[in-house]
């Protein structure tokens, strides 16, 4: 009778074990075997909300406008003030690659990265977009520094709600850099329009 009920005790302890074992390793959020082994803090594409989808999914066309804004002011060439050019350049150099990581995320998170680029803070309409573009030399270097203090500022704002409500480490300190680097930017952006 004893080793009846020792063999079932076992049977139940070995049971629950394997169970235990199967949850933790089915909880990695789908990414199959490239869970396993990893600590939780090392599991940076394991651990999302959809906060940090909802932060990609805007910021990725919001960084891509703003390409596309320091593009069309690349292509007015020297007739732009020359610190003003290189603000251009610098912006589409750090967000560039931000894009591709954006994008990485989304498609490691099985998301889709269409995002909501009408509803978004900071966002230039094609009004907007088609007056930067026409613009020529000093008047077009002024355009683009009062268009990209806006879209900073849409930008600031993603990047802290990303910071408080953000669960992916690698999203919050991206947004954490967003925060930083273009506040820097928008004070140069205020003493440039003011020079100019």
């Amino acid at each position: 009778m004893n080793r009846t009920k020792t063999l079932l005790v076992s049977s139940t302890v070995l049971a629950a074990t394997l169970a235990l074992a199967g949850c933790s390793a089915s909880s990695s959020s789908g990414s199959g075997m490239s869970g396993m082994g990893h600590s939780s803090s090392a599991a940076a594409s394991d651990s999302f909300n959809d906060q940090d989808v909802t932060f990609a999914q805007m910021m990725l066309p919001h960084h891509k406008q703003a390409v596309e804004m320091s593009d069309m002011l690349l292509a007015k060439g020297s007739s732009v003030n020359a610190d003003v050019v290189a603000l251009a350049e610098k912006i589409k150099a750090e967000q560039s690659p931000e894009i591709i990581k954006l994008s990485g995320w989304l498609k490691d998170w099985n998301q889709s990265s269409a995002g909501m680029s009408g509803s978004m803070s900071g966002m230039m309409s094609d009004g907007d977009m088609a007056a930067l573009d026409k613009a020529s030399g000093a008047d077009g270097g002024k355009l683009f520094l009062t268009q990209m203090m806006q879209h900073h500022t849409g930008a600031i704002t993603m990047a802290k709600t990303e910071v408080t409500k953000g669960k992916n480490a690698d999203a919050v300190a991206l947004a954490k850099s967003i925060v930083s680097s273009q506040s820097a930017e928008i004070t140069q952006m205020k003493d440039l329009l003011a020079s100019l």
